[in-house]
């Protein structure tokens, strides 16, 4: 095998890991939250811009508020999971940039003054920093339920601002009882992967 990561570890993070459904009355601490993030914010985004937040959703009262916002299927897995992730993109994240790459001063006024450039920006870099932390979660030992059945202005009304557009809403927990849905199939590599 070509891999360098052990085959344990490419199970945990990959293979064996699914979409949780289920999960225990374990609960999540702000430490795991701390040590998943402190991993996953090295993942690439494009100039480094890190758009993506995270809103956790943590007391009762947030959380039936944000229950109220699911798809009817998502809100018994959000009512009873440990801890809820909102993840939206910041649509402001140039603001950061001179911090983030101080190396390239101007780079925000040179390549996201406009509005309409730094949402295409940012929820690609966004998806890509949610696609880190759900692969993060599973490298804390957590399972992760990550949703878009959500009405997202709803959401984006009750928790965020016009600033912010949420990308997914992600169930956290150790997993229940039935938490996996059998596994789906996966394309080939032949059926991705073309050489020209």
């Amino acid at each position: 095998m070509s891999l360098v990561l052990d085959s344990a570890a490419q199970d945990l993070l990959f293979r064996e890991a699914r979409t949780a459904n289920t999960f225990t009355d374990e609960p999540v601490t702000d430490e795991q939250v701390q040590a998943i993030y402190d991993l996953v914010k090295y993942g690439p985004t494009a100039f480094n811009q890190n758009p993506l937040r995270i809103t956790l959703v943590r007391s009762p009262e947030a959380r039936e508020r944000l229950v109220r916002h699911m798809a009817e299927g998502n809100r018994p897995k959000t009512a009873t999971a440990p801890l809820v992730a909102i993840l939206s993109t910041d649509h402001e994240f140039h603001e950061e940039l001179p911090k983030l790459m101080p190396h390239a001063p101007g780079l925000a006024e040179t390549f996201f003054s406009e509005r309409p450039v730094r949402e295409a920006a940012g929820s690609l870099n966004a998806a890509l920093q949610a696609g880190y932390f759900i692969v993060g979660v599973r490298a804390a030992g957590l399972a992760a339920g990550p949703m878009t059945g959500f009405d997202f202005d709803g959401v984006q009304k009750e928790f965020l601002d016009a600033d912010h557009t949420p990308l997914m809403v992600v169930n956290i927990g150790k997993p229940g009882e039935d938490a996996w849905f059998p596994r789906s199939p996966r394309l080939a590599y032949d059926e991705v992967v073309t050489t020209v």
